[in-house]
C-alpha cells in the first residue's frame, strides 16, 4: 500500500468500501490525484457471503472488497488512508478535511461514499444476528432461505410490501408487528388470501447459534422457530460531515443527490448506501462508477 501522502488532492473520497472504491477507479484512470479515507467499519461486516452480484454471486463480502482495492490501488495516482474523517470545512478552492489521527487534507472535489448506520431493535440476540439470519433484502438474502419459515419483523406499508416480494420464496411466512397490525382491508385480504399470519404480540428475544437463528422468543413466552427473519430497520448517516458542509437529508434521511449522484453543494458528490434505499453491493458500484465519471467530466470542464 502507498504510504506517501500529499497533503493536497484533486479528489478526496470519504468511504472506502463498493461504492468508494468504485468512483476511485473511474478517477484513477483518468489519471486524477485521489485519497480515499476509510475508517475500516463497513455495515456488511457480519454477512457472511455477498449475493446479487453478478461474477461475484457467493464471494465473502471482504473478500470483494479486498480485491476491489488492490486493483484501484494499482492506479499510481490513488491513495488509501486508513483513518477516521471527522470534520470538513469550505476552503478557497474546495474543502478541507481533518481526520482522526490528526491529519488535515485539501481537495477540489468531494465525494462521500459513507454509507449508513444501522439502528439495532431492544431485542435480545437481535444484532448478532444482522446480516447473517437477520435480514434486509430479499435480492441480496431470500433465495437462501428459500421454503423455509422466515417472518417480517415489520410493520404497515412496509412489512406489506416485503411480504409480496417474499411470499415468491417461501410458504411459510408470518408478520411481527411489534403491537396492533397497521393494514388496510384490502391489505388484509391480501395477507388472508396467502396465509400469511400476523402475530402482534411483541418479539423480546431472538435464540441463535453464532447468529444462524433458531427461534424467537414472544413477549407472553410463546417462541416460533424460524430461519430468518427480514427487518426495516432505522437508520442514522454514518457521517455528520455532509451536512457540516450544507448538505441536505431527503425525507427517508439519505443524502439529496441528483440523477447524476451530484448533492446540493458545488463540488460535493455522494453515492451507494448514504443516498438510496437501493442497499446492494451492486447498486454501490453502479452508483460510484457515476460519481467517479461526473467528478471526472467537472474537473475537466474546469480546467480545458
Amino acid at each position: 500500500m502507498k504510504t506517501q501522502f500529499k497533503t493536497t488532492y484533486e479528489v478526496i473520497i470519504i468511504g472506502g468500501s463498493y461504492s468508494g472504491l468504485s468512483a476511485a477507479m473511474a478517477l484513477g484512470r483518468s489519471l486524477r490525484s485521489v485519497l480515499i479515507i476509510d475508517g475500516g467499519n463497513p455495515c456488511n461486516k457480519q454477512t457472511p457471503h455477498s449475493h446479487n452480484f453478478i461474477t461475484h454471486d457467493g464471494e465473502k463480502p471482504h473478500v470483494i472488497a479486498q480485491k476491489a482495492k488492490e486493483q484501484v490501488l494499482h492506479y499510481d495516482s490513488v491513495h488509501f488512508l486508513e483513518d477516521f474523517a471527522l470534520s470538513g470545512k469550505k476552503a478557497e478552492k474546495g474543502f478541507e478535511i481533518s481526520t482522526k489521527s490528526g491529519k488535515t487534507f485539501k481537495t477540489r472535489k468531494l465525494i462521500f461514499a459513507t454509507g449508513i448506520k444501522d439502528v439495532m431493535p431492544d431485542i435480545e440476540g437481535f444484532s448478532a444476528c444482522w446480516g447473517i439470519t437477520a435480514i434486509h433484502c430479499p435480492y441480496c438474502h431470500g433465495y437462501e432461505f428459500k421454503s423455509q419459515k422466515t417472518a417480517i419483523l415489520a410493520n404497515g406499508e412496509h412489512a406489506f410490501h416485503i411480504a409480496s416480494l417474499v411470499n415468491n420464496l417461501t410458504d411459510g411466512l408470518t408478520i411481527l408487528t411489534q403491537g396492533t397490525p397497521d393494514f388496510d382491508e384490502n391489505q388484509r385480504a391480501k395477507l388472508k388470501k396467502h396465509n400469511i399470519n400476523i402475530i402482534e404480540t411483541s418479539v423480546t428475544k431472538f435464540e441463535h447459534q453464532n447468529g444462524t437463528l433458531e427461534k424467537v422468543i414472544l413477549e407472553d413466552g410463546t417462541s416460533l422457530t424460524l430461519k430468518a427473519v427480514y427487518a426495516g430497520l432505522p437508520f442514522e448517516q454514518h457521517s455528520d460531515i455532509p451536512q457540516q458542509l450544507g448538505c441536505s437529508l431527503t425525507e427517508s434521511g439519505h443524502l439529496k443527490v441528483d440523477l447524476f449522484q451530484k448533492t446540493e453543494v458545488p463540488g460535493i458528490y455522494a453515492c451507494g448506501d448514504n443516498t438510496s434505499r437501493m442497499r446492494s453491493v451492486a447498486y454501490a458500484v453502479s452508483t460510484g462508477n457515476i460519481v467517479g465519471a461526473m467528478v471526472n467530466n467537472e474537473l475537466t470542464q474546469e480546467d480545458f
